[in-house]
């Protein structure tokens, strides 16, 4: 008769019976590995009779017995078994030259922690004690962490000794006790839990990553493949149909060249200023896929070149060239007119970011103004003499500036300080920073965009294709994990880049003249927009199944 796992596979099949070796041990350890895979798979879906039946006739099994019943005495709380397996997993990894002395301690400190708290819990207040005196404290291990466990005796009841122990109780939280162990045991003895899944997940990640039009979430290890949402049955290729390079509508509203477009941040409107003094805002349809006139925000005395939303989606500031000494605030709900800003006639106000906390926001340009503003337009803070083409506000405050000597600097308000980040050759037009806070992707004159490591101050990849000379021209990152980049160009046409290739993924040609500025939805992923002199704002998003 085979005798059966703790989890209900087999530890030894009669495939070994009369001196023969099992069909499992004539495997290569790939598959031997891939064997035993399958059966911790089939097991944590309940297909536990064929979990047994592969595991019988593979001659293999999954864990190494004294792991299978330290998995069965913890599960079922019964420590001092535990305690008695625990010191054979000990004889078995000690000799062993890849194995830390440290996490033999570990493996034992988790357990007894559990005991102790498993004794708290129920009330057996000398039997925790016990615990703590002659078992926890000559272990010698992570001694801090000894004090906090004694300091729960005082707790009144089970319920303030788990808030303050952050800890869930005692069955639910010996699946933790399990994983942390297998964490510091090698996979020969026991493997960690759900590892075909997240074998799985990591080989969707990679194919998601790689994928040359894949713009949409894609699953991460993390979820141990809870998520996948393609089938694993062929390698993974998204089509061009659903990507955002086929024309879907050209906007013809503005009566001069369109310099700059950008959306809300929740995706649902477009705004574009333009050479004609106005911005134009504009309702986005996700399922139609169509933009339609909403309102056109007038008034001002100088072309609008520059747009930002408040992270809060209630506020956009206009921006105007260089000449321009004016800001306009909208207020967005109101769709009225929340302040224009001029601290001087001699100003040159052509670049402003926000702080993330949609209350502050900077504001410079080339003329040498650099400014720290509340959203009322009071001055808090200014630098002098720093000549702005482009900003940037990361989480933590720091304001990065793009001068007029090729370099990107970081400020901060708080104590004035500054120091340099980057530095280019040639002078950075434009600049956009990620929404993870670690990447800068600049249009650089004469040479094209640029995309930079912040923390590492590191260029990661200059791409190709696109023209570049002396216009500003904005670039932006798309895609749900942002590693799209997508510029317009002088040569009229938009340029998609995937962030791991040189070389343009796509290019889409239908303006007539220059491509001032791309922005792609950060909600609709499968949409963005172009903005061109051509005095046209162009709709780019999946194949219409109709044409």
């Amino acid at each position: 008769m085979h005798q059966p796992c703790a989890n209900g596979a087999h530890l030894n099949g009669d495939a070994a019976r009369n001196g023969d070796l099992a069909p499992g041990l004539r495997m290569p350890t790939t598959d031997q590995e891939i064997v035993r895979l399958i059966g911790q798979h089939l097991l944590s879906v309940g297909l536990e009779r064929s979990a047994a039946l592969l595991m019988e006739e593979s001659g293999l099994h999954l864990e190494h017995p004294a792991a299978a019943t330290f998995r069965q005495h913890v599960l079922a709380g019964d420590w001092v078994k535990a305690d008695h397996d625990l010191r054979a997993l000990h004889d078995l990894l000690r000799d062993s030259p890849h194995q830390d002395p440290h996490n033999l301690a570990e493996m034992k400190f988790v357990v007894l922690e559990q005991k102790y708290l498993e004794h708290l819990e129920a009330g057996r207040v000398l039997d925790a004690l016990h615990v703590l005196r002659n078992e926890l404290t000559p272990l010698q291990y992570d001694t801090p962490r000894v004090h906090r466990l004694s300091a729960l005796m005082m707790c009144a009841d089970a319920e303030e000794l788990r808030s303050r122990a952050q800890w869930p109780g005692g069955t639910t939280s010996r699946a933790a006790v399990l994983a942390r162990v297998q964490a510091v045991l090698p996979p020969a003895l026991m493997m960690a839990p759900g590892r075909l899944r997240s074998l799985l997940a990591q080989a969707a990640a990679y194919q998601a990553q790689r994928c040359r039009f894949h713009a949409a979430q894609r699953p991460t290890p993390e979820q141990n493949g809870h998520h996948i949402p393609f089938s694993l049955l062929a390698d993974h290729q998204c089509s061009a149909d659903q990507f955002p390079i086929h024309p879907l509508q050209v906007l013809n509203e503005h009566c001069d060249e369109v310099w700059y477009c950008k959306w809300s941040p929740d995706g649902s409107k477009l705004a574009s200023g333009s050479k004609d003094h106005t911005v134009m805002i504009w309702d986005f349809d996700p399922v139609a896929k169509r933009l339609s006139f909403r309102k056109s925000l007038e008034g001002h005395l100088y072309g609008v070149s520059y747009l930002s939303w408040s992270p809060d989606g209630r506020y956009l500031i206009a921006a105007g060239p260089e000449d321009c000494p004016d800001l306009w605030i909208w207020n967005m709900e109101t769709e009225q007119l929340h302040l224009k800003m001029t601290h001087s006639q001699e100003d040159s106000l052509t670049a402003v970011a926000w702080h993330a906390t949609s209350d502050k926001f900077v504001c410079g340009g080339a003329r040498g103004q650099f400014y720290h503003c509340t959203l009322d337009g009071t001055l808090i803070n200014n630098w002098d003499g720093v000549r702005v083409n482009a900003l940037a506000c990361r989480a933590d405050g720091t304001v990065l500036a793009a001068d007029t000597h090729h370099r990107v600097r970081a400020y901060d308000f708080s104590d004035l300080t500054d120091r340099n980040l980057i530095q280019e050759e040639h002078a950075v037009m434009a600049m956009s920073l990620n929404a993870a806070d670690t990447l800068l992707l600049l249009n650089v004159a004469n040479q094209g965009v640029h995309l930079w490591d912040i923390r590492a101050r590191a260029l990661v990849r200059r791409f190709r294709g696109l023209s570049q000379g002396h216009f500003t021209i904005h670039a932006c990152f798309g895609g749900a994990h942002q590693d799209f980049i997508a510029s317009g160009s002088e040569d009229n046409k938009v340029y998609i880049w995937q962030m791991e290739r040189e070389e343009p993924i796509a290019v889409l040609s239908g303006h007539t003249r220059c491509v001032n500025a791309v922005a792609w939805n950060p909600t609709h992923l499968d949409v963005l927009v172009s903005a061109s002199d051509d005095y046209s704002l162009r709709l780019w998003g999946p194949r219409d199944p109709r044409v």
